[in-house]
């Protein structure tokens, strides 16, 4: 009996030990979180994101966003108490060697260096990234058609203004610069009626910052980078993409970071948390209101309407 108490008494000790231990390795360090960058890139501010997170006891691991492409992963951050360094092999950059970073936090702030591809050095800085307000069932404001069916007006380009309407469609018929609305939300919905020709690619950028793929996919697994997806963050449950040439429809909802995508009638992202910027996006000032961004740089597209309902304030 006495050696069965003591027996009991070490396993206690043990499982003390082992859950102070487990709480010790998951102590945060103040690299970890979701940053949002801004980086000095080709004589342009370039929006960019980084996220740290713990693996296991001590490894931080983590996902980087630069300004074109989508999310890629990093392997390890090694650290050396408020400095920080990782690497990344490259994405859409141009042939070269692995992408190197240097930052270091200071005051609660990031700041760094990146050595391009080309071996040039990209200064940049980061602040954490706002846990944005989720509301539920919101009162919904007046529905805004953004595209008025007869012309431009309440949009603008950011390069080539290709974009045009005909007979009541707004149509991009050949690569050149984003459509970007003048008007910005905060929280609404979406809803778009667009069709493609075969093998397009475009997308919409909610808040100038997220994309919602649009692309010619039809028949293939669904991935965060084909149809539906909010581009290298989230996979929808289903490919509910029509034939190239057929009329579609999203109808989307974005409160704080929670999105809901139904397309063609069919909900392929129920209400999950966007981690971040995508590639492509505006700017990364995630806690401001934004416009509504059609990506113009890809392939051909045609959009029959586009209206917005924003939440009252």
């Amino acid at each position: 009996m006495v050696f069965r108490l003591k027996l009991c008494r070490m396993a206690v000790v043990v499982l003390m030990l082992l859950h102070a231990t487990f709480l010790l390795a998951q102590e945060l360090h103040p690299l970890e979180g979701r940053w949002d960058l801004e980086m000095e890139f080709m004589g342009k501010t370039a929006p960019s994101w980084l996220e740290v997170r713990h693996s296991g006891h001590e490894t931080l691991v983590g996902r980087f966003v630069f300004a074109f492409g989508s999310a890629r992963g990093i392997s390890e951050v090694k650290t050396n108490g408020d400095k920080f360094n990782f690497s990344i092999p490259r994405q859409w950059e141009p042939e070269g060697n692995d992408m190197v970073f240097h930052g270091e936090l200071i005051e609660g702030k990031l700041k760094g260096t990146m050595i391009y591809t080309d071996g040039s050095v990209v200064h940049w800085k980061g602040t954490k990234a706002p846990k944005l307000p989720y509301v539920e069932n919101p009162d919904w404001g007046k529905t805004i058609k953004v595209f008025n069916g007869k012309n431009l007006d309440g949009w603008h380009t950011d390069g080539e203004e290709q974009w045009i309407v005909k007979d009541g469609i707004l149509v991009n018929p050949k690569a050149g610069g984003n459509l970007i609305s003048n008007q910005k939300f905060m929280d609404f919905k979406l809803h778009t009626e667009f069709r493609y020709p075969e093998g397009s690619n475009s997308g919409i950028f909610l808040r100038g910052r997220y994309e919602v793929q649009i692309a010619d996919n039809k028949g293939l697994d669904p991935m965060d980078i084909y149809f539906g997806g909010i581009y290298g963050f989230l996979e929808p449950n289903e490919n509910a993409a029509k034939a190239a040439g057929e009329w579609q429809t999203y109808d989307i909802t974005l409160i704080g970071q929670r999105v809901t995508i139904v397309a063609n009638g069919k909900t392929i992202i129920s209400d999950q948390t966007i981690p971040g910027i995508t590639g492509g996006a505006l700017d990364s000032k995630e806690g401001e209101p934004g416009p509504i961004m059609i990506q113009g740089d890809h392939g051909p597209v045609e959009f029959k309407s586009f209206e917005v309902t924003p939440i009252k304030n």
